[in-house]
């Protein structure tokens, strides 16, 4: 199934300065019995999010109203842990199209990809850059731009992030991998015939 094309985003950000997220603490396995991709952002953090009695955790981010956005930036190796799919299928159903860390856990990354949640990996100075200007105020905006692969702050300041060229053509034209291939079907039909 397509997603939505990813080209620029300027979205104020939820800050999340906790260092090794791994992917039970983004989604807890006793939430990971459905198949499809909908319905888990509502247990995103789950354990973090509430207390035992169900009643959400004040003090947490995702329930403090002065936050808010499509961009989570996370600490340092945000991901880590189990292979979980459905660690980048809670952050996208929840809302979020762009995660920032200053390093992912690889098999995460390539989850978030292939699921059209935007991993970007910045310097550990422009991080604490970004966590600053949320700090100072909640709602700064950031831009993303993919076709520049950069982000940018509302004082100007950036920083340029990789990403695999075959993925940022993908999330650039709202591509999974099988509408990938059926873009290329002329070619291919091309190539057929030629030889």
């Amino acid at each position: 199934m397509s997603k939505e094309k990813f080209i620029t985003l300027v979205s104020t950000a939820v800050p999340m300065p906790i260092e090794n997220i791994d992917t039970d603490q983004i989604i807890p396995a006793r939430f990971l019995k459905a198949t499809t991709r909908e319905g888990f952002g509502e247990n995103l953090f789950r354990d973090w999010r509430y207390n035992s009695d169900e009643t959400p955790r004040n003090e947490f981010v995702l329930n403090d109203p002065t936050y808010s956005g499509k961009i989570l930036v996370a600490g340092k190796n945000f991901g880590c842990g189990s292979s979980r799919e459905h660690a980048a299928w809670s952050l996208y159903d929840h809302g979020f199209s762009v995660v920032i860390s200053s390093f992912f856990a690889d098999i995460f990354k390539n989850n978030a990809l292939n699921n059209a949640l935007l991993p970007i990996q910045v310097s550990d100075e422009f991080l604490k850059k970004i966590f600053a200007a949320i700090e100072k105020n909640p709602k700064t905006r950031l831009t993303v731009d993919l076709s520049q692969q950069n982000v940018v702050l509302e004082d100007g300041s950036s920083e340029t992030f990789d990403i695999n060229a075959y993925k940022k053509t993908c999330l650039l034209n709202g591509y999974d991998d099988i509408d990938y291939l059926l873009s290329l079907k002329d070619e291919i039909k091309h190539f057929e015939l030629a030889h």
